[in-house]
């Protein structure tokens, strides 16, 4: 049933998304609905609500712009929210995007990227030094089973270890969990999740636990640096709302400028937003890590889109990455 109703929300988007009418709702210019999810990866989200830059740069173009906020967990939440109007910008994994921009015929687009970070795949359990090691009564948790960007690299590592063709090997080995309950229980290990395909500050804060070791890093997987979590809207949104798109991409700009050049202000803001009980020290420990880099540019999306298609995830094998991504950022070296 939920299959189904996507897929009819998706149909309408399709329909509305050429021209300016449409059936779904939406947002008048001035008001913009944001989804959220968790990690530091949205410290340029958490930097832009904290010194209201949205609103600064509304200003600037001569609009009062109202801001409000959604927590959200998992690809398939965020996808809902955006093909149902019930949010303006969806911020999710590659994995997830992908699969909305597939299925909308590219009336989904990305703004920009939170940033190139690593995700750990982390056990509880001495005997898992591989992913050949895992076995069938093993839980590995994710934020949405298979159709994240962490269940969708952890299909891409199952090929590499187990053969061409073998991405499918370990997807009844997935769990849904937000990182934050995954953390938790991989910690308590009075559960059955015995893996956890984390991101920061998440995986750090796990791997202070004796009891918990690293497998692999999804840089070790996709060969390099991956921005794995993007902010993304529909075309009809900014061709409908011109100022209030405008004002959000300036201010996103802003925010990722400013976490990339003063990582201790990103790590008190994190804390301050998140009302995060960890250390502001031991987040910026976290960001100031050297394979951390906040940039809006999307980096080596592509070869997910290449994965994607070439497993039947995805009907639509973009030639570029700027086949999924809205101008302003198409005169930059993405991949």
């Amino acid at each position: 049933m939920k299959r189904l109703v996507r897929g009819l929300l998706a149909a309408a988007l399709i329909a509305g998304s050429a021209v300016t009418g449409s059936s779904l709702p939406a947002s008048a210019e001035g008001l913009i609905r944001i989804s959220e999810q968790f990690g530091t990866l949205y410290v340029p989200f958490h930097i832009l609500r904290d010194q209201k830059l949205i609103e600064k740069h509304g200003k600037a173009l001569g609009l009062d712009i109202k801001v409000e906020w959604r927590k959200l967990s998992g690809g398939n939440a965020v996808n809902d929210a955006l093909l149902s109007g019930s949010i303006d910008i969806a911020s999710a994994g590659i994995g997830p995007f992908l699969t909305v921009w597939d299925r909308t015929k590219g009336a989904v687009k990305v703004i920009g990227a939170f940033g190139a970070q690593p995700s750990y795949l982390l056990t509880n359990k001495d005997s898992i030094k591989s992913l050949k090691d895992i076995g069938p009564n093993d839980r590995i948790a994710t934020p949405a089973a298979i159709v994240s960007v962490q269940g969708r690299t952890l299909q891409i590592a199952s090929e590499q270890a187990f053969g061409e063709g073998q991405q499918n090997k370990l997807d009844a080995n997935q769990v849904t969990l937000p990182h934050p309950d995954a953390t938790a229980a991989l910690l308590s290990g009075s559960t059955e999740i015995t893996a956890h395909l984390s991101n920061s500050p998440f995986q750090e804060q796990a791997l202070k636990d004796p009891k918990i070791h690293k497998i692999w890093s999804s840089y070790d997987v996709l060969g390099g640096p991956l921005t794995p979590t993007l902010a993304y809207s529909t075309v009809k949104f900014r061709n409908e709302n011109p100022k209030t798109y405008e004002a959000f991409f300036l201010a996103f700009k802003e925010a990722t400028e400013i976490a990339g050049k003063d990582r201790k202000l990103a790590a008190e803001t994190y804390v301050k937003i998140e009302k995060s009980k960890l250390d502001p020290a031991f987040i910026q420990q976290v960001i100031s890590n050297p394979e951390v880099k906040f940039t809006l540019v999307p980096l080596n999306t592509q070869k997910f889109a290449d994965f994607l298609y070439k497993t039947g995830a995805i009907k639509v094998k973009p030639a570029s990455w700027k086949d999924y991504t809205f101008p302003e950022l198409h005169d930059q070296p993405g991949s």
